[in-house]
């Protein structure tokens, strides 16, 4: 007779050996899970040390005795730990900056700007005359523009060379703009170069951890205070200085200078905020029945810099409106598709006339010299963010790429029957967001914040006529409404027909080392999918020959 525990252990190992089958079966028959899926960005929310910042005011605020009792210090024991009124100074210093910086009240962490609220507050108490708001700004001019939100605060103030008294002589003859942003939240992305910044020990008196880095094409200086990220940043050249190109060298005097002013000029405490982990993204269920895409990270083969891949990522960073007001639009290559320069790669045989046919020196992809092209014009989507560029891009293997992703919009119009170029202007560009405009005049960028309780995000878009968005009053500080038209494709670049009929958009996040580029290919998709009511279908990768046969893992092949 068996014995009834030797009986047991053989139920339990059946049981055991049953289930092991049942998971190999599931796990075979289940399909992949894997590059399809879209998910949202994890983000961080960081503590805010409001104690600490209290006390750093206090100690600003004492330089000038004659503002005894002019702040209220002491802190309402009965209210809640996140109640605004548990501070009082606070309170008090919004109502005194508000009307300088609107909507200061807003930010949800101490602001930090280069403004001398003690001395300010002094020569309004006292009515003294003559004093311009660059007095009390480190010579810096009234700011650019201010935007404060429910997840931080982003500013923009220029420094004119006429002011720099003291300083080294600048050769840039243009005045400087300089960027500064606090935020509550970060975003927790791959950054393969983070840490690479050296330490500035000019500034550690001030900022005991701040570091300073070249990257991406700005400048940064980057540090925690009351437990909260800020960075300061300039757009530069790391190359010699000339009048007409800022050098990096020159612009970190002048972030330096404006680091040195900071002092707290508002914000207001508010009940702590919690992380958020990376999910599946949300996504339609029902199929377009011609949208298609290939997979993120699938650049045109040999299209890279230095013959780099691209960069998969799955991440749809925002849910937002599609750039372009219409669709039809095509996202795909400029460069190297039809009448495309091969990035300056050579194109052989060099074409001559419209029809031409050709290809880039650096891969054998037959193209023709055409910018109506029906390839052009057509599905599948196409990633092309590590495309080749100029252009600092830290996801990229190789480190530079193209910073973002092109969208060619629903046609061509040929000025005749025998041209070879598309006109621009007929397809209206929107914004994607409700947000703040961050241009100054004559630039050809425009970027879109996006400063909410749930992201602190930034959005450009490039290749409108700078002097049509100059006349609409496309400029910084604007406060716009997601679908409001903000533009119209265009082709300009560095003058009126330089690059093709389309439109770059590119999407920013906020680190710890400032506002770094991530690819916007899947966002953009996530959001045309909105726009027309329908799921792309992603096409296998070129030359895949098991995704071609209509394997089970295949989403075309799952929506049947």
């Amino acid at each position: 007779m068996q014995n009834p525990l030797s009986r047991r252990a053989d139920r339990l190992s059946a049981r055991q050996c049953l289930l092991a089958l049942v998971g190999l079966f599931l796990l075979s028959a289940a399909p992949a899970s894997a590059a399809e899926d879209f998910k949202t960005p994890a983000i961080s929310a960081v503590h805010v040390e409001w104690r600490a910042a209290l006390d750093q005011f206090k100690s600003e605020i004492a330089t000038r005795p004659e503002l005894t009792g002019r702040f209220t210090f002491t802190s309402r024991r009965r209210l809640s730990p996140s109640d605004p009124r548990l501070m009082p100074a606070f309170e008090q210093l919004n109502a005194i900056t508000s009307p300088l910086f609107s909507g200061i009240s807003r930010s949800p962490i101490p602001v930090l700007l280069p403004f001398d609220v003690a001395t300010y507050v002094r020569d309004q108490d006292s009515g003294a005359p003559g004093a311009t708001i660059a007095d009390y700004q480190s010579g810096f001019g009234a700011a650019e523009m201010f935007a404060a939100g429910e997840s931080g605060y982003d500013a923009l103030f220029a420094l004119s060379r006429t002011v720099e008294n003291g300083a080294a002589e600048r050769v840039y003859a243009k005045p400087v703009e300089v960027q500064i942003t606090g935020s509550l939240l970060v975003y927790d992305i791959t950054d393969p170069v983070a840490g690479r910044g050296e330490a500035v020990r000019a500034l550690q008196g001030q900022f005991p951890d701040i570091r300073r880095v070249i990257r991406e094409g700005f400048v940064r200086y980057y540090f925690t205070a009351f437990g909260v990220p800020y960075v300061v940043s300039i757009h530069c050249l790391d190359s010699v200085p000339r009048a007409d190109r800022l050098a990096c060298r020159e612009a970190s005097s002048v972030a330096e200078r404006f680091i040195k002013g900071l002092r707290i000029a508002g914000g207001r405490p508010q009940r702590p905020r919690a992380s958020r982990a990376a999910d599946l993204a949300p996504r339609l269920a029902n199929f377009s029945p011609d949208f298609t895409y290939r997979p993120s990270g699938e650049i045109i083969p040999n299209s890279g810099y230095r013959e780099q891949s691209g960069h998969p990522d799955w991440t749809v960073y925002s849910q937002f409106r599609f750039p372009l007001q219409d669709a039809p639009a095509f996202a795909n290559s400029q460069s190297f598709l039809n009448w495309g320069d091969c990035f300056h790669r050579g194109r052989v045989p060099p074409p001559t006339r419209k029809g031409a046919r050709y290809h880039c020196k650096s891969n054998d992809k037959p193209l023709i010299f055409d910018e109506s092209a029906a390839e052009n014009y057509s599905y599948p989507w196409q990633d092309n963010f590590c495309e080749a560029r100029d252009f600092e891009v830290g996801q990229c293997a190789s480190g530079f790429g193209h910073q973002g992703q092109d969208i060619r919009p629903g046609s061509c119009r040929l000025r005749n029957e025998g041209a070879d170029r598309c006109e621009p202007g007929d397809f209206p560009v929107v914004a994607v967001r409700d947000g703040v405009v961050l241009r100054s005049p004559k630039h050809a960028a425009v970027t879109l914040l996006v400063n909410t309780r749930a992201e602190h995000i930034r959005f450009r878009y490039m290749h409108m006529d700078p002097a049509q968005l100059d006349a609409d009053g496309v400029l910084n500080d604007r406060r716009v409404a997601e679908g409001e038209q903000i533009g119209v494709v265009g082709n300009y670049q560095d003058h009126p027909g330089g690059t093709t009929v389309h439109l770059h958009f590119d999407v920013q996040v906020f680190t710890r080392e400032g506002w770094l580029w991530v690819n916007p290919y899947v966002t953009l998709i996530s959001a045309y999918e909105r726009l027309i009511g329908g799921r792309g279908r992603e096409v296998p990768a070129e030359g895949d020959a098991a995704k071609e046969a209509g394997t089970a893992t295949d989403p075309a092949m799952k929506a049947e």
